[in-house]
């Protein structure tokens, strides 16, 4: 994705917009980014891509989606209309498994997502 292609369309945050952010303010958490932006406050698309941005930011990385801006936007639409995320594009643009995909969860002991008991609790 280039730097002036929009990561949330519903208020035209570029993806420039998103790194500056970021390496200005360096916030612990991404909602910080929606709170400050308004990025992934409209339809919700953006919020996984948010979330990768602020991880690569995190790791010392270029915060960096890898889709065409088409792509990106075509699979918006599609999520508009029935409310369903297209796993491939995300794993594409993020360039991992979406299982993969972290919340904003404190690692657990193996440092791989929380902590828990084997009998769930």
């Amino acid at each position: 994705m280039h730097p002036d292609d929009e990561v949330c369309l519903c208020f035209r945050v570029s993806l420039r917009k998103v790194r500056t952010f970021l390496a200005r303010e360096n916030p612990p958490v991404v909602s910080l980014v929606s709170e400050c932006l308004g990025a992934g406050t409209g339809c919700g698309w953006c919020v996984p891509f948010l979330k990768h941005l602020h991880r690569q930011h995190q790791a010392g990385q270029t915060p960096d989606l890898k889709v065409s801006p088409e792509q990106y936007a075509q699979t918006r639409l599609v999520y508009k209309k029935d409310g369903q995320r297209d796993e491939a594009v995300l794993r594409e643009a993020v360039g991992e498994a979406v299982g993969d995909e972290r919340r904003d969860e404190p690692p657990g002991r193996d440092g791989h997502g929380p902590t828990t008991s084997p009998s769930g609790g």
